[in-house]
């Protein structure tokens, strides 16, 4: 069992390893941009637009979970193997509104050679918690670097 670096001391991941987290059809299909990630750590963002919101008029819970396990794809990566996913329990405390920023952390709880998990917040721009996110992965011995 290894226990992750605080965020706020490890650096950042590989450049070639970002751009290939980055590229998510999805996440850009959402308007999600990933902002940053390092080893037990990653931080995105997107603006609540017209196209995010749900019939109510806020954000669409499924986009606030997109933009949730965005991050959580990109935490559980970034140690530079291949994490599966397999649980993500969501718990949505507040709307998103239209023209709300909201920008999810996720951080390492656990790692051990084989499973990890990882909270989740997102907040709005005016500090508010919209959502926060337990996740877990299987993680694979394959490396990001071999394609």
């Amino acid at each position: 069992m290894a226990d992750a670096a605080p965020p706020d001391t490890a650096p950042d991941v590989s450049e070639a390893l970002f751009a290939r987290l980055a590229a998510d059809p999805l996440a850009a299909h959402l308007g999600i941009t990933l902002e940053q990630v390092r080893p037990g750590y990653a931080r995105a963002s997107m603006t609540v637009g017209p196209q995010l919101l749900n019939a109510v008029g806020m954000a669409h819970g499924g986009a606030t979970m997109a933009l949730l396990d965005v991050v959580h794809a990109a935490v559980s990566n970034s140690h530079g193997t291949v994490a599966i996913a397999q649980d993500v329990h969501t718990e949505f405390l507040a709307a998103g509104r239209p023209g709300d920023r909201l920008t999810a952390e996720g951080s390492e709880l656990h790692r051990s050679s084989r499973t990890a998990v990882y909270r989740i917040e997102a907040r709005s721009d005016d500090g508010r918690l919209v959502a926060t996110a337990l996740a877990r992965v299987f993680r694979t011995d394959r490396d990001w670097a071999a394609g």
